[in-house]
């Protein structure tokens, strides 16, 4: 299945004048994922690694701790109009039967947790409690790794339309990264991918995003165990206030040789002096 990318029409506009060509872009479509049958929620997401999605996803509404949990995953249902699946409903089987709850609403590429803002509940739920002290990363690899990151995105490279996220070791060795127009996705596809690797908890890992680091990002951290996310954008304060009060680490504007640690510096190696402002 190739669906990461579509070609649509478009004017493009330039000082020399006008250019008709048919450009790249990325695929957005909707995924159902069903337990056992049932309907549980429709995420719009890039076609691809849809069952690694659904193990990050499980794991951080908190439904599965580990791949043991799911026997099968297929899909099924969907057809488009010629009759062919669509591959947009993705059925999973749990080992264990488990209620569920269906939600009201489809969650869009741009809202992982909409509504969940409660710090407490995150607390509750995470399975896998951080470690009080490491991994230690050292500064200048924490650094390198959202230039690692981006050179994996492949797809990005042809629309500049995608969200990344990557698992890292401490001394920077990329282990998974996932691309999708929705960061929650992203995140959760690179966690699912860990998952069925059996690295869950990762507490030895960092994750990295190319964008921002919003409050379902980092909880989809500590749900998963991993203690040092570093973003190329911006926290919000929520995701600071979850991050601290979780133990993770949190870098954020990690931009060439520069970044804001914000939460938990004792995991980030610095050789430079600090300056009092």
């Amino acid at each position: 299945m190739s669906r990461v990318t579509a070609r649509r029409r478009m004017v493009r506009i330039t000082p020399a004048g006008e250019i008709r060509r048919p450009d790249s872009l990325a695929v957005e479509e909707p995924l159902e994922l069903r337990i056992d049958g049932q309907s549980l929620t429709v995420t719009m997401r890039t076609p691809g690694n849809d069952v690694d999605l659904a193990h990050g996803f499980l794991l951080s509404e908190n439904i599965i701790g580990s791949a043991d949990d799911i026997v099968s995953a297929r899909y099924c249902a969907g057809t488009d109009e010629d009759g062919r699946n669509t591959y947009n409903v993705l059925d999973i089987r749990l080992r264990t039967a488990t209620p569920i709850l269906a939600r009201s609403f489809p969650t869009t590429s741009a809202c992982g947790l909409c509504g969940k803002t409660s710090l407490d509940e995150v607390h509750a739920r995470s399975r896998y409690p951080l470690p009080a002290e490491g991994p230690v990363v050292d500064a200048a690899v924490l650094a390198a790794l959202p230039g690692e990151l981006r050179s994996r995105q492949a797809v990005f490279d042809a629309t500049g339309g995608l969200h990344a996220a990557g698992l890292f070791t401490s001394d920077g060795v990329a282990l998974a990264v996932r691309e999708d127009v929705g960061r929650h996705n992203a995140v959760d596809k690179v966690i699912g991918a860990a998952m069925r690797e059996d690295r869950i908890p990762a507490g030895e890992l960092v994750l990295v995003v190319s964008g921002r680091a919003s409050f379902e990002l980092v909880q989809k951290a500590v749900m998963a165990g991993i203690p040092v996310l570093a973003a190329v954008s911006a926290p919000s304060s929520l995701a600071v206030d979850l991050a601290a009060g979780s133990g993770l680490t949190l870098a954020g504007f990690v931009r060439g040789e520069t970044m804001n640690i914000y939460t938990g510096a004792h995991r980030v190696a610095r050789r430079s002096a600090t300056l009092a402002i």
